[in-house]
């Protein structure tokens, strides 16, 4: 068998394609449903810009077969702001100035949500640590840090942890 048909739900829309059997989740979602906000970066699961939430975790799209994703709710960086509202973790990231070349940005938001969504308090230390999958060449991190630790702050209410 050299390729299978799949439907799969991604932001919020169904998709059912024949695909090869081989194909990434990155690959598909780039070039089969042309959303390129995932990046393909060092295609071994080490940088991150690949990153997704599949069924409600955030995993590297790079090393996941595409029909893996059979059946499952994909969300990529495209689905997660509301026509031209952007998702408070995106405007969070602008606001800090966590965003630079870019490159990085879409899966260290979804990195960022799947985060907050475990553990909608983190500590600066559990922020580092949820992160350390996605590597960022531009920023250095602290703006990113702060971009999330801001939302999570907005998010409960807070104005100081």
């Amino acid at each position: 068998m050299t390729h299978k048909n799949i439907k799969a739900t991604v932001n919020g829309e169904v998709y059912e394609r024949t695909i090869p059997v081989c194909m990434t989740l990155a690959e598909f979602l780039r070039e089969e449903l042309g959303l390129t906000g995932t990046k393909i970066g060092c295609n071994e699961g080490e940088c991150g810009a690949c990153t997704v939430i599949l069924s409600g975790k955030a995993i590297n799209s790079c090393l996941v077969l595409a029909m893996e994703a059979d059946g499952a709710e994909v969300l990529t960086i495209e689905g997660l702001s509301q026509g031209e509202n952007l998702h408070p973790l995106q405007q969070a990231f602008l606001e800090a100035g966590a965003v630079q070349c870019g490159f990085c940005t879409p899966g260290m938001i979804l990195t960022a949500k799947a985060l907050l969504e475990e553990n909608p308090n983190p500590t600066e230390s559990e922020v580092r640590k949820g992160i350390e999958g996605n590597i960022c060449r531009c920023t250095g991190y602290n703006r990113i840090i702060d971009a999330i630790m801001t939302e999570s702050k907005r998010a409960l209410g807070n104005s100081e942890k």
